[in-house]
Formats: structure tokens, sequence, C-alpha cells
């Protein structure tokens, strides 16, 4: 089994995803593609879980699943297959950090989605929806006045975070299995390793 492969093609995967997150989060800040005050903005795009979570906090794990394959076998008292590793057992680390990050975000995408956005109604600006009921009725949707299409638009950003946080989740949780296995049994292959190749 080549762990760093796998680690690898779990980064290059993370990569997208985690920018793909990021512009979804600041895409809320334009409730309805619209410009607004502060104060109008729903409070959960406040929390930055696409940028910070989901964003900034998932390309460190990304890296580090990215240079894995490259990574030199070469680590401890000889031992060819130390370093290599090592290595893998240090992914397992970032790989938790990856889940911290993508939960964050998930949680407050599913709070968003089921609080609802902040829109002017006729009672001024406020939250006119209760335990996700617009979800199911769309009929409900005429309560919010202004912005334009903003529950549309909320719903679409808000549900793209939850699904890529999840799958970021995910694809994190396949590499702490990856990494306890690269950690056990070493990587498939350890090459330019003290003058030599062979497997570990």
């Amino acid at each position: 089994m080549c762990t760093g492969g796998c680690a690898k093609c779990l980064g290059g995967t993370l990569i997208p995803l985690a920018v793909l997150c990021t512009l979804a989060n600041i895409l809320l800040f334009f409730p309805g593609g619209k410009v607004e005050e502060s104060a109008h903005i729903t409070d959960e795009v406040w929390y930055f879980g696409g940028i910070l979570g989901s964003g900034v906090l998932m390309i460190f794990p990304a890296l580090v699943f990215l240079g894995l394959q490259n990574n030199d076998c070469c680590g401890c008292c000889g031992n060819r297959s130390c370093g290599k590793r090592f290595a893998m057992f240090s992914s397992i680390i970032f790989a938790a950090v990856g889940v911290v990050g993508a939960g964050y975000c998930f949680i407050l995408s599913a709070v968003a989605l089921n609080k609802g956005p902040k829109c002017q109604t006729q009672g001024g600006w406020n939250y006119p929806f209760e335990d996700g009921d617009y979800l199911g009725d769309h009929g409900l949707w005429i309560k919010c006045i202004s912005p334009d299409n903003i529950v549309p638009w909320h719903l679409t950003l808000f549900s793209l975070l939850l699904v890529m946080s999840g799958i970021q989740a995910v694809l994190c949780g396949i590499q702490v299995v990856n990494g306890i296995f690269g950690t056990i049994c070493g990587d498939c292959k350890c090459c330019g390793c003290c003058g030599g190749e062979g497997t570990v």
C-alpha cells in the first residue's frame, strides 16, 4: 500500500475544496449579491467558518499530505523507514486539525441553515424563520422583503459549505487511518535513503 501516494491524492483534493469554501464564505458577505451594512449580514457569516475552518486551517494539512510522498525516508539510527513513519505519524496530527476545522465550518453551516437568513421584513431587519421551517415551505420566503433573492442565496452558499466541509472531514478522517497504516507499516517505496533503495 502506497500510503504516501494516497496522502498526496487527499491533499490535492483538499486544496480546491478549501478555495471554494473561502469563496463561498466571502460571497455570503454580499447577501443577494449586493453590498449591505454589516448589521444586516447573518451572524454566522462573521464566524468565518468557510474562510478559517475549511479554508486557511485546511491548507496546512493539505500541504503536509502533498509532501508526504516525497519525504526523505532516512530518519533515525540508520533505519530507512523511521523517517517516513514519523512523517506519517505527524500527518495524523495535521489530519485531526483538518477534521476540527471542517467540523467547525460544518456546524456553523448547519446552524445557519436551520436559523435562516437575516433579512428585512415588515417588522425591520430580523430572522423571520424558525427551526428551518422555510426549508420545506417556499411560501414562507416572501417574509423576506430585502435583499432580493436572499433566501436562495443563503440556502445555496451555506449548503455548499455544509457539503464541502463534510467532504473535507471525511478526507481528513481517511488520512488518519492512512497515517496509522503508514506509521505501522511504512510506505510502499523508500528511495534515496542513505544511498540505497528498498521496500518497507
